[in-house]
């Protein structure tokens, strides 16, 4: 299953050491999801790593070195072509051109809310929480 992981489930999913976010990630190392990346949600995973948003669950070594091993199992998604003005939070757009683009099936965030509110559905494209994947 091809999924976006919005980077509140990667801080989620290292900051705990069980959870919905912590099975997403293990999910998507262990194969069973295959994450799409693309240039905005690259950037926002690399904007964090030095960010003080982390507690003391997991080192910026740790964290570098799952973000790799995610990188290694997903797909690398070029976009071209944006899905604007969709969504309520501009910054937020990126994720669902990533998910068109990328053919996935799961937007997996803790921002639903903001996500489902687009002014654009999309048949087979699901956002969902953590803890519903």
């Amino acid at each position: 299953m091809k999924i976006v992981i919005d980077t509140n489930v990667f801080v989620a999913g290292m900051r705990s050491s069980g959870g919905a976010s912590r099975l997403v990630l293990r999910k998507a190392l262990t194969g069973d999801f295959q994450p799409l990346f693309g240039n905005a949600l690259w950037m926002e995973y690399m904007d964090l790593m030095g960010r003080d948003v982390w507690g003391s669950e997991s080192t910026i070594q740790e964290r570098e070195a799952v973000l790799a091993a995610l990188a290694q199992r997903g797909r690398w998604v070029s976009i071209y072509y944006a899905w604007r003005p969709n969504l309520p939070d501009e910054g937020d757009n990126h994720l669902v051109e990533l998910a068109i683009a990328g053919g996935a099936n799961t937007i997996v965030t803790h921002n639903v809310k903001d996500l489902r509110a687009g002014e654009l559905h999309f048949t087979g494209l699901d956002v969902l929480l953590s803890n519903s994947v």
